[in-house]
């Protein structure tokens, strides 16, 4: 960050690509459901699905893993101790592979008794295995990439993997539906040519993203430095996890709450059920909006703990804010604007839409809150303060969240259930905003690193 250039546009420069690769990975994620649903069938789409808790559990760890090497990468490139930030890639990529390796195969040699264990239902089991085992047997890929790119960002280039997740999603699009046919001599792989198109697009961009940082002379190119660091490092690791396992814990608590209101949901009925899945669906983008901007305040602000720059700090904490009210707090008004016509992309039953639509007036402007909120933890996590961000959401979600969804579902009805998104979004921002402001604020800024 150069201190010439004025601090919103460092911001927005970083930002952009950050929120483009991720909107890349969904649209992946999409497109290529889209392909089994229309080339094979609805039973090629329940079977995929039956794999997603166990892709969350994994998908939490490695995002847990990639935040505390992005955090302390940020703090040793903010100290300009670059020998620090191989020794940080080695360890991470070093458990990275051992773990992955690991559950490949364990999980790929039992993936039949793992769906079991999940209640797959008997006619879609053989389908649901073989995908699942492509996934388990190709977990190290996957889990190399997503730690790849994400590391890269924590040197402030969020640029790079930009260009490979597109590479990545240019490979797999193209691959999936040619695997799902058969087409060009290639064998017809069916419900797991999407898991062979992932494991085949991540092992050709990681060999490009390899030959492109070396001819770069990235500070995290694979060179022999790096490989000489390709080991369990016991200090470094726990240094690691002690950021990384927090945000993995708080991601995790997150979803079985919202399994929970889910399940409150589901008793009021089908129409409940399904307004639910596309007001989460419109939400998602707003809060995917501000996890972004969470992400950025977290990387530059860990680069600022590290130069131990606190002015910059909390500039970068006032400029994710602001980067919340408007570009979150933007998305939200448009959507505001025309609730029925965003909404009917996904419901077509005017019944259903006219209850969708009453629900998201009440829950949809809380991704403000929920924002700002993320901009302080994220700040908190720059200076490797992760626990007590994770304490006081598990707090929100589980004396306040849950409490006010059982309650306010009994006596007002299913409203009451929506009710509880602003009710915790907001008690989150003031907890996180309070620790921030009141207690950390006042203590020496120390880094981790």
């Amino acid at each position: 960050m150069s201190a010439d250039t004025p601090l919103w546009k460092t911001f927005l420069r970083f930002l952009a690509p950050l929120m483009l690769s991720n909107a890349l990975q969904s649209l992946f994620g999409t497109v290529a459901n889209v392909y089994l649903g229309q080339m094979i069938g609805v039973d090629a789409l329940a079977a995929v699905s039956v794999f997603f808790p166990v892709m969350f559990f994994l998908f939490a760890f490695v995002m847990g893993l990639s935040t505390g090497a992005t955090v302390l990468i940020g703090q040793a490139l903010g100290a300009r101790e670059h020998d620090k930030i191989k020794i940080v890639v080695g360890t991470t990529l070093a458990i990275g592979l051992l773990l992955s390796i690991s559950v490949a195969l364990i999980g790929g040699f039992f993936s039949r008794q793992l769906m079991m264990a999940l209640a797959t239902p008997a006619d879609i089991l053989a389908p649901a295995s073989a995908y699942a085992r492509i996934m388990l047997f190709t977990m190290p890929l996957g889990f190399v990439f997503l730690l790849m790119t994400a590391m890269i960002r924590g040197v402030g280039d969020a640029f790079t993997p930009l260009l490979a997740l597109t590479l990545s999603m240019a490979i797999g699009l193209v691959l999936t539906p040619v695997l799902i046919r058969g087409s060009f001599g290639l064998p017809a792989a069916g419900i797991a040519s999407p898991a062979w198109a992932a494991a085949i697009s991540n092992a050709l961009t990681l060999i490009a993203l390899a030959i492109y940082l070396r001819r770069k002379k990235h500070a995290l190119a694979p060179d022999a430095a790096l490989l000489r660091q390709l080991r369990l490092n016991g200090a470094m690791l726990c240094k690691i996890l002690g950021i990384g396992l927090p945000s993995a814990i708080g991601m995790v608590v997150m979803a079985i709450a919202e399994l929970v209101l889910l399940g409150l949901v589901n008793g009021f009925g089908s129409d409940a059920t399904a307004a639910y899945g596309a007001v989460n669906q419109v939400m998602g983008y707003t809060q995917f909006t501000a996890m972004s901007i969470s992400i950025a305040v977290s990387i530059l602000g860990a680069q600022a703990v590290g130069g131990g720059d606190r002015t910059r700090l909390d500039g970068i904490v006032r400029t994710g804010l602001a980067f919340n009210l408007v570009l979150t707090g933007g998305l939200v008004a448009l959507i505001y604007l025309a609730p029925r016509a965003v909404l009917g992309i996904f419901i077509i039953d005017p019944a259903v839409l006219n209850l969708a639509k009453r629900l998201l007036d009440i829950a949809l402007w809380s991704s403000v809150p929920f924002g700002l909120a993320t901009v302080f933890s994220g700040a908190l996590r720059a200076a490797g303060v992760a626990l007590t961000p994770m304490l006081l959401s598990i707090f929100a979600i589980v004396a306040i969240e849950l409490p006010a969804a059982v309650i306010l579902s009994r006596t007002i009805g299913l409203q009451g259930v929506w009710a509880a998104y602003p009710i915790v979004f907001c008690a989150m921002f003031v907890l996180q905003m309070g620790y921030y402001l009141l207690v950390w604020r006042k203590r020496a800024i120390q880094r981790v690193i």
